[in-house]
Order: structure tokens, then C-alpha cells, then sequence
């Protein structure tokens, strides 16, 4: 299993209040324009979406209805195997027309030939290129991108009241807090790992910092499969450090995630690297907190992987005009990027809602800026023969066994070969 930011789901939904009518008067369209896509195909558009932003389309799909006459049904499903159930359902027809789903599942929907692409036109630009860059396989945009998320640094400010800027700032910072405080604070540094398959998934900041990657990117953003890049020097030398690491106790194979989140909590650490998900458990804990930039381990820019959740059009749905309409011109807007962020916490994808939400929470600008300068995670269908191999070399590495290189590149040679099959 992959340790990624699946445990979006996981946070505790939020209450949402309804949108007005004069919110979104924005989306309005011409009423001659309901007979138009009524005719297109279906008057009935079905969304699979999750419990937790089921309640913020509401309002917006009561206006499509009253705008275009076409119904938009909103169908609760299991997010834990919705990505299964769509590639299974579509090519018979039982699916749905728009499905919400994280961005790194894109590659695996159009292998199976289930998502049709989807026409941005102008609005592209209204969004984070990389968000754009996330939903766009191949060549060609497929989603609509509402929210960016990704990893940062979280600092317990009564521990270490200033800002490091590299990781050897940090774990010295970290240091101090712990013998200045030897009674309460036992951890220079926490990152929760995965006792059975680490997590590169957090840890890929401090491995760009040594310019390492895992696939070559296009000039465009998009990943180039038959380039794999794990295995080159500056691969070598993150796991040199891994290693190290590990044998210093900064990373630790017996901090899970849920020890890790509890330790600071409890003020056990100055340092805490996760994601805007644990964030409101901190603020419950009384924890006085700054979010940092990633700090450099590697003496290059730390850049994490950034997560894109985002709407995408079924390839069998017959009414393809209607759900671009609605993805486009409804979801795209201000209004209900700003409703979405209310329930989920995370960075609008589309700029001018995530400039608006940012000036009142400074929460959402700490992440957002760190996000705008990472790297969407793979899409491409390859990823899911890296994830096990790399994650495997990691935890191996930090528990102090093997000799870097020969982990890394065994490693390597694992993944290329599940790659060619």
C-alpha cells in the first residue's frame, strides 16, 4: 500500500452553509440555453462524489437545474474503491457521467479508455499551471482541478521560535528543543512512516532537494514513462543520506503516522513534516504553530508532491456538453471553489478563489505557496510499480541495513523491470 495523502478523506467533514442564489449568479447561463443541452442527451447528469463535498454542490447543482433544465444527481459513494468501481462500471454503461477523484488516478482512467477529455478553453489560465499540468495526461487536459495540496513543515513556535531554512537547521533547532526541554520534548523531528513501506510519499521533498526524481518531466509538466530516474546519482546520494539519517535517529521506523501526529500534540517536538489534513487536530491541541517551507537537505529547492483533487467527464456519458458545461462554467468559479475549500481545508486550484481565501487564512496561503512550487504527483500508470520497490528501499535504509547504493539500485532495477513487465 502507497503511503499518500489518502487520509484527505479522513478529516471529520465540516458544516457547510448554502450558497445563495446571489452567489451564484456568476454561473447563470441563458434560459434559452436549458433546451440546447437537454437535447444533447441525457436531462439527467450523474456525479459520484464523497460524503464530505456531497453538501457543497447542492445549491450549485439546484442552479444547473434551474438554469439549463438538466438534473444533476449527486450519488454518495465509497472513495476507498470508487476509482475500481468507475474503471469497472463505465465501459458498461452503469457509470457515472462526472466523477471527483484525486489527480494521480488519471493515468489509470484513461488506460482503461474511461474519461473523455475536457475542453478548458480560456479557463485554463485562470488556474495553477501546475493544477492544470496535474489533470492533463499525455498531451490533453481531462479535469476540471478544484483544490492543490501537499507536505509541510509544521513548527512548534514555543520550541523553536525561528525559522531554518535547510534540514540541518532544523534537526540542530530540533536539538536544542529536546535538551532544553528534556523532560517534555523527546523527538528533534517527526515524520510519521509506514513500518512496512515507509513513505516516499513524504519524504520526496528532502529527495528533490538532492535533485532527485522519479520519472524525467516533459517541458510541459507531464511525465515521460520510459525515462525512469530514481536510479541516478543524485538518487545515490539521497540514499546516503536516508541512511544516515536514520542511524542519527532523525527518522525513526517506529513513528507511524498516528504516533507522530500524537507526539506533537502533545509538544514532543519542535518539527512536524504532514499536510494541512492534521492541521486542525493541532489547533485543537492548543499547539502554537508556524508553517515553513520545506527546508533543503539536499543544498536544491525541497519540492513536494503536490496532490490535485478534480472532476472528470466519463467517457460514456451521453450527455458530454451538458457535464462540460457544468464542470466548466459551475465548478469553475469562485463561488463554489470557496464552497468546496470550506469543507476540505485545501488551496482552490482556481487563482482568484485561492488569492480571495488566502488574505484570512494564513493557514491555506502557508500551504498554497509551498504547493506552487511542487511537482504533481505521476498520474502515469507506471507509478503504481514504483511505490512498493521505493518505499521497500527506504525503510530498509533507515533501519540501518544495506549498503546505500547496492539498496538503491536493487531497488531501481525492481521497478524498471515491473515497468517493462
Amino acid at each position: 500500500m502507497k503511503v499518500t495523502k489518502r487520509s484527505w478523506l479522513g478529516i471529520a467533514a465540516v458544516t457547510v452553509a448554502a450558497l445563495s442564489a446571489a452567489t451564484l449568479t456568476g454561473c447563470s447561463s441563458p434560459a434559452s440555453s436549458g433546451s440546447d443541452l437537454t437535447k444533447s442527451g441525457n436531462s439527467t447528469l450523474t456525479l459520484w462524489v464523497d460524503t464530505q463535498r456531497a453538501p457543497a454542490l447542492k445549491t450549485v447543482a439546484a442552479q444547473f437545474k434551474k438554469d439549463t433544465g438538466v438534473t444533476v444527481k449527486l450519488v454518495v459513494k465509497d472513495f476507498a474503491t470508487v476509482d475500481q468501481d468507475f474503471i469497472s462500471q463505465v465501459p458498461t454503461g452503469k457509470g457515472p457521467d462526472m466523477i471527483v477523484s484525486p489527480h494521480d488516478k488519471l493515468g489509470a482512467y484513461v488506460k482503461n479508455g474511461v474519461v473523455a477529455p475536457l475542453e478548458l478553453g480560456d479557463k485554463a489560465a485562470a488556474f495553477a499551471k501546475v493544477a492544470v499540468q496535474a489533470v492533463t495526461y499525455d498531451g490533453t487536459v481531462y479535469g476540471l482541478p478544484y483544490s492543490i495540496e501537499n507536505v509541510a513543515l509544521l513548527r512548534n513556535t514555543a520550541l523553536a521560535p525561528k525559522v531554518a531554512t535547510t534540514f540541518d537547521g532544523v534537526i540542530a533547532n530540533g536539538k536544542a528543543a529536546v535538551a532544553a526541554n528534556s523532560a517534555t520534548v523527546k523527538y528533534p523531528f517527526l515524520l510519521g512512516l509506514d513500518p512496512k513501506q515507509g513513505d516516499p510519499y513524504h519524504m520526496y521533498p528532502f529527495q528533490t532537494s538532492f535533485g532527485s526524481s522519479v520519472f524525467a518531466q516533459n517541458s510541459d509538466g507531464t511525465y515521460d514513462p520510459s525515462k525512469l530516474t530514481l536510479g541516478d546519482d543524485a538518487g545515490l546520494k539521497f540514499a546516503a543520506a536516508v541512511k544516515q539519517w536514520g542511524v542519527d535517529g532523525i527518522l525513526n521506523p517506529n513513528i507511524t503516522g498516528d504516533i507522530a501526529i500524537d507526539a506533537f500534540k502533545k509538544g514532543e517536538s519542535a518539527y512536524y513534516l504532514t499536510g494541512p489534513w492534521n492541521v486542525p487536530a493541532i489547533k485543537d491541541a492548543g499547539i502554537k504553530y508556524a508553517i515553513d517551507a520545506l527546508p533543503s537537505a539536499g543544498g536544491q529547492e525541497a519540492k513536494p508532491f503536490l496532490g490535485v483533487n478534480a472532476f472528470f467527464i466519463s467517457a460514456k456519458s451521453t450527455n458530454k456538453i451538458a457535464a462540460t458545461k457544468f464542470l466548466v462554467d459551475y465548478l469553475g468559479t469562485d463561488a463554489v471553489q470557496e464552497e468546496l475549500y470550506k469543507v476540505g481545508g485545501r488551496p482552490p486550484a482556481l487563482t482568484s478563489a485561492y488569492d480571495t481565501i488566502a488574505k484570512t487564512d494564513a493557514d491555506v496561503k502557508s500551504f498554497g505557496d509551498i504547493g506552487l512550487t511542487g511537482v504533481p504527483m505521476p498520474a502515469i500508470p507506471e507509478m503504481a510499480s514504483v511505490w512498493a520497490d521505493w518505499g521497500s528501499a527506504e525503510l530498509q535504509l533507515i533501519k540501518g541495513d544495506g549498503e546505500p547504493t547496492s539498496v538503491w539500485t536493487t531497488a531501481t532495477t525492481n521497478v524498471a523491470a515491473k515497468i517493462k513487465g
